[in-house]
């Protein structure tokens, strides 16, 4: 296996399992069985009253456990059955795109297969809109490709979304990687007022979520509001900056071939590297959190 293949087999600070790593044993291998078993365990906290159940401010508040060895422990509190054991929805983990993302990319690692999360926009949310998302990104040995896979996607976002390609290959036009999306708002082929989540929007909402991709790829999968680095500049970035996050996104935009470059830009580049601790939302104010480096 390619070195940088065996790079994504390996688990992240926030994808370790930890002192629960067992739950992960013996679990189905096909892609279908573990997207299945991801949303068997966890709710989308935007989607809840689509289900028909309400969950309080406590239950809300599981979408802030970062690491996978938190929630699973939060998981199997709730229910500690095997996680083969589809919850009842108000005993699953509230969550978002990147917690079913971290799931998947977790079992997948755990069973040697290269998986890697990325932040970026989904087009099937809203007509003419790039909407904030992540991924799963995993490693088709048979294929010889990298694939992207949309864990959150179970049968009734399926049909209240209207999708028109299998969750389990996304297309590349459909799920827009952050360093693409970087490389349209810049090149005037996208307009960056369409990309972003509810009131927040443009070319900051976009550089967010591309330097979350570029960790994300760097085995650090933060939290959606996680911010660090070239994210709280708040003059925003000047030319040096922009120069850098150009080369950058000409790296990311798609499978990212190249990756040992963007590994080396990761680490040596204090404007994206995550060291020491980062500045989060909570409860609508910044809190500073302490992360272990990758």
């Amino acid at each position: 296996m390619d070195k940088h293949l065996t790079y994504f087999t390996q688990q992240s600070p926030m994808s370790d399992p930890g002192a629960h790593a067992a739950c992960f044993d013996n679990l189905p291998t096909r892609i279908e069985d573990l997207v299945r078993l991801v949303q068997g365990v966890t709710i989308h906290i935007f989607w809840i009253e689509r289900y028909g159940i309400k969950l309080g401010p406590e239950r809300q508040a599981e979408v802030q456990l970062r690491s996978m060895e938190r929630r699973l422990k939060r998981t199997l509190e709730l229910d500690p059955t095997p996680l083969t054991q589809p919850r009842p929805l108000d005993r699953k983990l509230v969550g978002n795109c990147r917690d079913h993302t971290l799931l998947l990319v977790a079992l997948l690692r755990q069973q040697g297969t290269p998986a890697r999360a990325r932040c970026g926009f989904g087009t099937y949310f809203l007509p003419n809109h790039y909407e904030d998302h992540w991924v799963a990104e995993y490693w088709n040995q048979e294929q010889g490709r990298w694939m992207l896979v949309d864990a959150q996607m179970d049968d009734l976002q399926h049909q209240v979304l209207g999708l028109t390609f299998d969750p389990l290959d996304v297309p590349r036009d459909q799920f827009i990687t952050g360093g693409l999306a970087w490389q349209m708002c810049r090149s005037g082929q996208a307009d960056p007022e369409t990309f972003g989540i509810f009131d927040m929007h443009g070319l900051g909402f976009v550089l967010g979520d591309f330097v979350r991709d570029v960790a994300a790829l760097n085995r650090m999968e933060l939290l959606p509001w996680d911010c660090w680095g070239i994210m709280l500049k708040e003059s925003g970035p000047d030319a040096a900056d922009l120069e850098m996050l150009d080369h950058l996104a000409a790296l990311t935009a798609l499978d990212v071939e190249g990756f040992e470059k963007v590994r080396e830009i990761f680490h040596s580049e204090p404007r994206l590297r995550v060291s020491g601790s980062i500045l989060s939302y909570v409860d609508g104010k910044m809190e500073s959190v302490p992360i272990p480096e990758g």
